[in-house]
């Protein structure tokens, strides 16, 4: 009796020295011989402190976290944890939570979507369900454990932009700054651009819609909502196994060999590390009418592994193909049992969708806070580019400007140049016939051409040989006639009903030394039998009809003046 009172004495002893040292590690407002501290995290990224008693089942700890969370849809989620193995398991609501979770205290629990259902928008009524919906894909995705292609991925993040951030404002919402989140497992600065163009396009959109148009993209990739599992075969390779909504999917690497359907498996068992099933095959004219089963068995890493793929085989199945469930007969304790007793107790996807019980009660709508993702240090390349885009900028605008500079020099200077020599320099004449006759030497001066010369100066071979060139005297409309000695006047002819002109009076006394030969009438012949030939005279300097061949022109035979305003040529020859 004395020792067992000297043992007592120095333990009390031993907790009133150290009660601070025990309690380090450990909340001091509950008894940790009664309560255990659970922590939940969330998929938002923050984690829930619960303690529940020691003895408390899992569905004690459901209804805390469900409570927290404000959820009323709860038959869609679970509370998944990771045992010694490095297998994950999910909290069984009648079992309790110490007797489960073996790492712990505190126990360590996800909160996690179990169910993936296959129309969001029509069976999921609460906002709240589809942002946790909307939560737990963006995390698979960018996790990689939901492998989606490329250009689904860049749509799935502008909507998830537009849920967080809003409209597009670009002033903030730059590439660079894109880069702070994570999307794809395949992320890079190209897919970054174009996550941007989209994040424009999604501008208008209110979060609760841009969350379910990101649910209604989601659930067409191919491996939405499978819960996949990796065995091995009897031929010693690795496959996987994925449960669905609609059976059970069979993978050989990346290819699916094969599916089977819930309502023809027969039979689903599990015995230490091995998994049996017993599908039905359709009867057919292969197997002459009759209904054949196929056994296949597979292998798992441990007995754990195997326990845990035959429980979640076991509540896809009940949850997507029962209408209601199972009522289980109240028995009294077995001592001796084979098997596990395991059942789905909770309600089924028919029932929490259209049965009267499994409407919303309490509420139609419901306000919560969404909390901003997880954001990483920007990429430099990014920053680098921009550098490198506001350098070619500046260069390109500096390029702009030494041009227009240039280009107002050069206005000013042809400015200053036209004031100091008004008359600028003629234009070369083109189409012009190199003269024939060498002796012209004067050229004819003419205002309008520089090579017709004034009527007026007689010409010096006149003397010589007799002119071949017709000098005419321009009547002017309505104006009086102007007389020279030099030339002959040809008065404007008179029309007369008849279609012949009528032959003007005869000259004054002083014309009558006049060059130009007259004809009695329109039927005598010319006096000169030989035709008018061209006669041009040209500048001092322009003698050398080479110097004419440089710009490939030439003089024509006749310039004829151009017409004056109301003046008209009358010729009678």
């Amino acid at each position: 009796m004395s020792w067992m009172l000297r043992s007592l004495s120095a333990r009390f002893s031993r907790n009133r020295t150290q009660p601070q040292q025990k309690n380090q590690s450990q909340d001091a407002s509950f008894d940790t011989k009664k309560f255990v501290q659970c922590k939940v995290l969330l998929l938002d990224g923050a984690h829930l402190n619960i303690v529940v008693p020691r003895n408390a089942i899992g569905s004690e700890l459901h209804e805390e976290v469900f409570y927290s969370l404000d959820l009323e849809e709860r038959d869609y989620f679970g509370l998944q944890f990771t045992d010694q193995f490095n297998v994950q398991h999910w909290l069984d609501p009648c079992k309790k939570v110490a007797k489960q979770v073996a790492i712990g205290p505190p126990f360590t629990l996800r909160f996690r979507v179990k169910f993936f259902t296959s129309e969001p928008s029509s069976n999921l009524k609460e906002e709240l369900t589809r942002y946790q919906f909307f939560l737990q894909i963006k995390q698979d995705i960018s996790s990689g454990r939901l492998q989606c292609p490329h250009p689904l991925g860049i749509e799935l993040a502008a909507l998830a932009l537009q849920s967080e951030l809003g409209d597009y404002n670009p002033e903030q919402h730059t590439a660079l700054f894109i880069s702070e989140f994570r999307f794809h497992p395949e992320q890079d600065e190209k897919m970054e651009i174009e996550i941007l163009e989209k994040y424009k396009a999604c501008r208008g959109q209110t979060p609760a819609q841009a969350e379910l148009n990101y649910l209604n993209k989601a659930r067409w990739i191919e491996m939405y909502g499978v819960d996949m599992h990796i065995v091995e075969g009897k031929d010693g390779n690795t496959y996987r196994l994925g449960l669905t909504p609609q059976g059970m999917l069979v993978f050989d690497g990346p290819q699916k060999i094969g599916l089977f359907l819930w309502e023809k498996l027969q039979k689903l068992d599990f015995k230490n590390k091995k998994i049996t099933l017993v599908v039905e095959e359709d009867a057919d004219q292969s197997n002459n009418g009759q209904i054949q089963l196929h056994t296949f068995v597979f292998h798992l890493t441990s007995e754990k592994a195997a326990k845990h793929f035959w429980k979640c085989a076991i509540e896809q199945h009940a949850f997507f193909r029962l209408k209601s469930r199972p009522v289980q007969p109240n028995r009294k304790m077995q001592f001796f049992r084979l098997g596990s007793t395991f059942k789905y107790r909770g309600r089924t996807e028919y029932e929490t969708i259209h049965k009267e019980g499994a409407r919303l009660s309490r509420r139609q709508s419901c306000s919560f806070e969404r909390r901003p993702s997880q954001r990483y240090g920007p990429r430099q390349s990014h920053v680098t580019n921009a550098q490198m885009r506001d350098a070619k900028r500046q260069e390109m605008r500096q390029q702009i400007l030494e041009q227009q500079r240039a280009n107002e020099q050069q206005q000013q200077q042809q400015r200053s140049h036209a004031q100091s020599d008004p008359l600028p320099p003629l234009p070369p004449v083109s189409n012009l016939p190199i003269p024939s006759s060498p002796n012209l030497k004067k050229p004819l001066i003419n205002n309008n051409n520089p090579f017709i010369g004034d009527p007026s100066i007689p010409s010096s071979s006149s003397s010589s040989s007799p002119s071949h060139v017709t000098k005419i005297t321009v009547g002017t409309i309505g104006g009086a006639p102007e007389t020279s000695p030099s030339s002959s006047y040809i008065p404007r002819p008179v029309v007369s009903g008849s279609s012949s002109f009528s032959h003007p009076p005869p000259l004054p006394a002083h014309q009558s030394s006049s060059k130009i030969p007259r004809m009695s009438s329109t039927t005598d012949p010319r006096k000169y039998s030989q035709p008018p030939q061209p006669a041009v005279r040209m500048q001092n300097h322009f003698d050398d009809s080479r110097k004419f061949s440089q710009n490939g022109c030439a003089i024509p035979s006749r310039i004829v003046p151009p017409m004056q305003h109301q003046r008209r040529i009358v010729t009678d020859f």
